[in-house]
């Protein structure tokens, strides 16, 4: 990806217009692991061997910098993971609120989760009389990049019973009718975008003008009415942990890894798609595809509810582990040490790589040493700005 926006990110610029956090993630991914982020000389302290260390960008949108970010966020879920089944939905946004997403992104994004969320909190209390616990993760592409928002949710077997006295346990083939989840799902999102309408949270130009008009917008939530809305649900077959591993792979990426790109040149791109097919593009559209993925400032892709909510984690989730027979750890245990691991340490026991050891003589350790201030590159005014 990096090569992609170094070789091909000015023209792009100087071609088509971007948001400010889409300049940001070209900036970032450009100067990823260069002079220009800086880092310091790693020497060997028995044989001299040195070698440079440039600096990370760590956007969360570059595919190289959230490796051990993932790990990280995995090891966690999973310790935070109740001893229960749990279930698998998807929840699809209709084809015709793409153009309203994409221009709003973070006004629909929250109406997706809240969404999501709502329906699974509103069914779980009226048809288990329980309160569960969903892990629900934003993405927005398909294998082939293209705009496609969607919410994956892992969401609990059963939950803890509305006066917290038991553990009320789900099927353990299906959690909620799915056209009982898809009606309920899509009543939500055309109230709770009615009520952006009318509060004027909705930016409406562009290609969005057409809705800007009260009975243009009233004619596009009476049309989604009538359509389909796409709910997926199953329980995973290999259990929680094989979800939470699946989503674990986009968590901390965007769109596409680096694996995924299979060759580039002066002028195309070309990429793996899904079942191993291949697609050919211009870079201009490889770059156009990445972008439209690019999150608002500051948005929380990955969020926790009922259970699993961090507002409920010193409260309803110890009665839940007590309910389920789970062992409570003692305050203050729940936090996990191994956010204060160092990434070099991480990798030792991720993949035994010590990232310490040095390559030449195989006995030195590898000492930090500052390198000279990064040179001051030549470019477009927005790789100079803050």
């Amino acid at each position: 990806m990096a090569e992609i926006f170094r070789r091909h990110g000015d023209d792009y610029l100087a071609e088509h217009p971007v948001t400010p956090e889409q300049a940001k993630v070209l900036r970032a991914v450009m100067r990823c692991r260069t002079a220009a982020l800086g880092g310091h000389l790693e020497v060997c302290d028995q044989c001299g061997f040195s070698r440079p260390a440039y600096n990370s960008c760590r956007d969360r949108h570059c595919p190289s910098c959230q490796a051990f970010a993932q790990h990280r966020w995995l090891e966690k879920r999973l310790k935070h993971l109740l001893s229960t089944h749990h279930f698998h939905v998807v929840f699809t946004l209709p084809a015709e609120l793409r153009p309203l997403a994409r221009r709003n992104a973070k006004v629909v994004y929250d109406i997706l989760f809240d969404a999501a969320s709502e329906t699974l909190d509103t069914l779980g209390r009226q048809r288990l009389g329980a309160r569960i616990g969903a892990t629900v993760v934003l993405h927005t592409w398909t294998r082939k990049m293209l705009f496609h928002p969607h919410v994956h949710c892992v969401v609990t077997g059963g939950g803890v019973s509305l006066d917290g006295q038991r553990w009320v346990a789900a099927s353990k083939r299906f959690l909620f009718p799915v056209a009982q989840m898809r009606k309920l799902f899509r009543g939500i999102v055309r109230r709770r975008l009615r009520d952006a309408y009318d509060e004027g949270r909705l930016d409406l130009d562009g290609g969005c003008a057409e809705w800007a008009d009260p009975k243009a917008f009233g004619k596009l939530l009476r049309g989604l009415y009538r359509k389909k809305w796409v709910v997926y649900a199953k329980r995973p077959f290999a259990g929680p942990e094989q979800v939470f591993s699946y989503l674990g792979r986009y968590t901390h990426r965007v769109a596409i890894s680096d694996s995924r790109v299979l060759s580039v040149d002066e002028t195309t791109v070309t990429f793996r798609t899904k079942n191993d097919g291949v697609e050919t593009v211009e870079a201009h559209e490889f770059i156009r595809r990445f972008l439209l993925h690019v999150l608002p400032f500051r948005f929380h892709k990955i969020r926790h509810y009922g259970l699993y909510a961090s507002a409920h984690v010193r409260r309803l989730w110890p009665v839940a582990r007590r309910l389920l027979g789970d062992p409570v750890p003692a305050r203050g245990d729940e936090d996990d040490v191994a956010d204060k691991e160092s990434w070099e340490m991480l990798a030792e026991r991720l993949v035994g790589e010590d990232h310490q050891r040095c390559p030449a003589c195989g006995n030195g350790v590898l000492r930090r040493r500052p390198l000279p201030n990064p040179p001051i590159l030549p470019g477009p005014h927005w790789m100079d700005s803050s």
